[in-house]
């Protein structure tokens, strides 16, 4: 049986000092936990590097910024703190989470006076995935709910309140034998999948979802960067679900999922082949540490 999270026996970083996981701990009357007033972040480290550090601690402090508070720690003392968990843990191939919230002091829908705080907790993880099966192909279900329009709802920060519909959906999706699910947006378009951007092909051409109700993901501008390198053409439109049976391979992008073949959605289905391939190539490869993909 795995170790719960709290009971782990690394440290973590928590405002400011690294401590034993299992003693960190926060009331139960946290904002965060009864208002969703908490932002974070998923990264990985490969050989001990974390990829796009810098990146993932800036969107940090937008999100918290854009749920109206301030996290009191610069974007390089939050890649100081991650930096130091991954070296005080001694993992190479890890999971970075960062996460930013409200305290305890006020206990109501207004918290302004509540104190931020800020942890970091890294775990081995290997690939979200099966290996083999992410070039086979996951299947993804449709999911019943939408992500919400911007007008309603923070949708372009990585705020913890928007996964609720994230956990309800994969769930569903899991309970019917699928990986995960893709999501429509409130106009009933192609959108995302619970926790990854996604991707279709289309005569050699990528095409993929505008990000203006979801969040566009740093592990989705890698993977259009490296396309547009090999002089592909990448298409960021409005897709609509009855176009799927026009596209011949479909790949989601993600932290957690890297980039990965889609086999399956509902009843539409697409064979990975050689572009899908090609891209997670060049992403594993972009990925590794300068120095030891140039060695390898």
């Amino acid at each position: 049986m795995a170790v719960p999270f709290d009971q782990r026996p690394d440290a973590l970083w928590f405002d400011g000092q690294l401590v034993s996981t299992s003693d960190a701990k926060i009331s139960v009357l946290t904002h965060g936990l009864h208002y969703a007033s908490a932002v974070f972040e998923g990264e990985r480290a490969y050989g001990g590097t974390i990829f796009e550090c810098t990146q993932h601690s800036e969107r940090l402090r937008r999100s918290a910024n854009i749920l109206d508070f301030e996290i009191p720690y610069s974007v390089a003392e939050i890649d100081a703190a991650k930096r130091l968990v991954i070296e005080k843990n001694g993992q190479k191939e890890a999971y970075v989470r960062a996460i930013a919230w409200r305290g305890s002091e006020q206990l109501g829908v207004s918290a302004q006076q509540n104190k931020i705080h800020l942890a970091v907790a890294t775990w081995e993880w290997p690939s979200y995935f099966d290996p083999a099966q992410r070039l086979k192909g996951i299947r993804l279900d449709l999911a019943d709910y939408r992500r919400p329009d911007p007008a309603t709802a923070p949708a372009l920060a990585k705020a913890a309140g928007l996964y609720m519909i994230c956990t309800i959906s994969k769930h569903r999706a899991e309970r019917k034998g699928y990986a995960d699910a893709m999501m429509l947006d409130w106009q009933g378009r192609v959108a995302e999948c619970t926790g990854a951007n996604i991707f279709f092909i289309k005569d050699g051409k990528i095409h993929t979802p505008i990000a203006d109700c979801f969040l566009a993901g740093i592990t989705r501008a890698t993977a259009i960067k490296l396309a547009k390198k090999r002089g592909i053409e990448v298409i960021e439109r409005r897709i609509m679900p009855d176009e799927l049976s026009t596209f011949s391979e479909c790949f989601i992008t993600g932290t957690a999922a890297e980039v990965t073949a889609v086999s399956e959605i509902a009843n539409w289905n697409f064979n990975p082949g050689g572009m899908t391939k090609q891209l997670m190539d060049d992403y594993t490869a972009e990925v590794q540490p300068k120095g030891k993909a140039a060695a390898a």
